[in-house]
């Protein structure tokens, strides 16, 4: 098996990667054991929210925030790469057009009620943004166990924001047509997707409506006809309409995920989900093959000019700890940079404390290719994005989406660029 370019992770980073290689005439091959973390997180493109305070405006705080990071991976990328793809995943993604610019972040709900900033985000959140202040009604839907409105509405109405503004939220809960005791939010998208069942949500709902209010629903407004479930709830209810994340599985996460898997699809691209990169051959500096493993196959090697690493860090497993304290990456054995010398501590108590090895992952050069221990490129053409780069802590910064789409941008670009 063969291909210009093989990409090794099939998450916001891989598919990005994946997506423009296939759309510059690579033939492309992605390899993923599944659909990487978009099912889990809420679709927003999170460049910057805490630095280490709230950051307003992400265009203003980044040349700052990298001059103190100099191994953050945003010392890699530049704000135009940053913002251009953003505008490019927009452009791509017409069904989940996104809005937002890097001059200012939007502040919206979470599912409990907390302020979360957000750099570019789906149009159908945009309604709930908070910075101004207003009057919202969060619908609560009988059957959706992990979504409770009352706390959202309570906590939000107590929220501190950095303008001064403050929030008129409640609750208004529906005793919707379901017939089940419990639906997940899956099930609730395919249920919005019916204009009948629309038709009885927005009938309840409109005539318990108050003058100015916006109306927040979890998010769960269609999977396959989003757009249309969106905007006709809106006609319906006749203001604003916008969706809260909801706890895993993100409904707007797989959105996202459907709508970059068709995108590479239907350039060519060939997608090999369910099968784990085991390994991989190199020669001379450069990696020739890497070896795909699945449970019903022998293990494959495939051959390609150019390799993309977006397995993720830590989390994913890509990045690990052996039971002799040795740190590895998976797939190419690449140096991890960030790890406590021997006998330093790796992790202390209290979780949200800074942990030493919290920054730990991939050194990389400014075309993103890893470096060995020893400073030096480890291969020429292999190249790594997402939560495998070191260097950053993503969950305390709010940077995991806007690293991995803008590397995910990146490294495609520097292997088209190669390419012709």
């Amino acid at each position: 098996m063969s291909a210009d370019a093989v990409v090794v992770g099939a998450g916001l980073a891989g598919l990005t990667a994946g997506v423009r290689l296939a759309e510059a005439g690579l033939r492309t091959t992605l390899v993923g054991k599944g659909p990487g973390a978009m099912h889990l997180a809420p679709a927003t493109i999170d460049v910057l929210g805490y630095a280490p305070d709230l950051v307003e405006r992400p265009a203003a705080a980044l040349p700052s925030f990298v001059a103190e990071r100099p191994d953050h991976p945003y010392a890699r990328l530049s704000a135009d790469t940053v913002a251009a793809s953003a505008e490019w995943l927009s452009a791509h993604m017409p069904p989940l057009a996104y809005v937002g610019t890097l001059e200012e972040n939007y502040l919206l709900p979470t599912a409990v009620g907390v302020p979360k900033p957000s750099a570019f985000v789906p149009e159908a959140m945009a309604a709930g943004d908070l910075r101004s202040g207003s009057r919202f009604a969060f619908a609560g839907l009988r059957a959706l166990k992990d979504f409770y409105p009352a706390l959202l509405a309570d906590n939000l109405s107590q929220a501190k924001l950095p303008t001064g503004v403050t929030v008129d939220a409640r609750a208004v809960h529906l005793s919707d047509p379901g017939t089940e005791a419990d639906v997940s939010p899956l099930g609730y998208a395919r249920m919005f997707e019916d204009r009948e069942f629309r038709s009885v949500v927005a009938a309840e709902l409109l005539p318990r409506l108050e003058p100015g209010e916006s109306v927040g629903f979890p998010s769960v407004l269609g999977l396959h006809e989003h757009r249309t479930t969106w905007l006709d709830l809106q006609d319906r209810l006749g203001r604003p309409v916008f969706e809260v994340p909801t706890l895993p599985p993100s409904v707007a996460g797989i959105r996202l995920f459907h709508a970059l898997r068709d995108a590479f699809l239907a350039a060519g691209g060939r997608l090999l989900i369910g099968s784990t990169a085991a390994g991989a051959e190199t020669k001379d500096g450069v990696v020739t093959h890497v070896v795909i493993q699945t449970a019903a196959a022998r293990p494959t090697p495939i051959e390609a000019r150019w390799f993309v690493l977006a397995t993720g860090g830590f989390a994913e497993g890509a990045i690990f700890l052996d039971s002799y304290g040795e740190v590895h990456e998976s797939v190419f054995g690449l140096a991890v940079s960030g790890v406590p010398a021997a006998g330093e501590p790796r992790f202390v108590p209290r979780y949200f404390d800074d942990q030493p090895m919290g920054r730990a992952g991939i050194a990389v050069d400014e075309r993103l290719r890893p470096l060995d221990a020893d400073g030096n490129v480890a291969f020429r053409n292999l190249f790594t994005a997402g939560a495998a780069l070191g260097g950053a802590e993503p969950w305390r910064e709010l940077s995991g989406n806007g690293l991995a789409l803008a590397s995910g941008f990146a490294v495609a670009s520097a292997i088209v660029e190669w390419a012709s």
